[in-house]
């Protein structure tokens, strides 16, 4: 069994409604799959007094009403959840397709990356478009995917000075992670592309085509395709 199965749990009080559930210290999709599995268990059965339960990468924040439970009550609860972690059945992984055009006006920081590393520009989309990618939670902006899985030789630090307006659909690379950014909005990764999709809309039914844990590739396409794409997306 992997090491990060048998980690046991670390609970913090956080004011006098949250209680947070850490679980090691490193980004590993096992231990991020041991956290998506208890709050799903959790939410299909919520312990009285749960208000809310937010995954993160190795992390879980639990919500409550204080006048209903206590943080000693919840520990005793999710403890119980994660002897029963093998019981616990979680939604198959989806593989979510997303086209990208790559450099140029959509990715201004490529060469950046590129030179970085020693590699040429083909070399960054080749790397960067081979992976199956991880979705570790979604954040900070609606419909932006964390993702784990970017090969080690793309890792690239942040910008030194953030943009203030990243444009929607851009695909960036932060350190070991890389993102799409489904709403316009500040940031400071480097931007290596774009994808013509629209990842978040309120409008939709499902906002979001993805899910945590769920799965990413990338798919690099033309600058004509990218418009073709972005036209249909257009459409009511």
């Amino acid at each position: 069994m992997h090491s990060a199965l048998l980690e046991n749990a670390h609970f913090r009080t956080v004011g006098d409604r949250g209680l947070l559930v850490e679980y090691g210290n490193a980004i590993d999709p096992v231990v991020n799959q041991k956290v998506r599995s208890i709050s799903v268990a959790a939410e299909k059965n919520m312990p009285p007094g749960v208000v809310e339960i937010v995954p993160a990468y190795r992390s879980m924040m639990i919500l409550y009403d204080p006048s209903v439970t206590t943080p000693k009550d919840l520990q005793d609860a999710f403890i119980s959840l994660e002897k029963k972690l093998h019981d616990i059945v979680i939604p198959v992984p989806r593989t979510v397709t997303i086209p990208v055009c790559y450099g140029g006006e959509f990715g201004p920081d490529i060469q950046v990356v590129a030179e970085s590393h020693a590699l040429s520009i083909p070399d960054v989309i080749r790397l960067h478009s081979q992976p199956e990618y991880i979705i570790y939670i979604i954040g900070f902006s609606p419909g932006f995917p964390f993702l784990g899985g970017l090969p080690k030789e793309l890792h690239t630090p942040r910008l030194k000075t953030p943009r203030t307006a990243v444009p929607q659909g851009s695909v960036a690379i932060a350190n070991e992670q890389t993102g799409i950014y489904s709403v316009e909005s500040p940031g400071g990764w480097q931007l290596i592309g774009r994808t013509p999709l629209k990842l978040f809309d309120p409008a939709r039914p499902h906002p979001i085509p993805y899910h945590p844990g769920d799965l990413i590739r990338f798919v690099s396409i033309s600058h004509d395709k990218y418009f073709q794409l972005l036209e249909k997306e257009s459409m009511p």
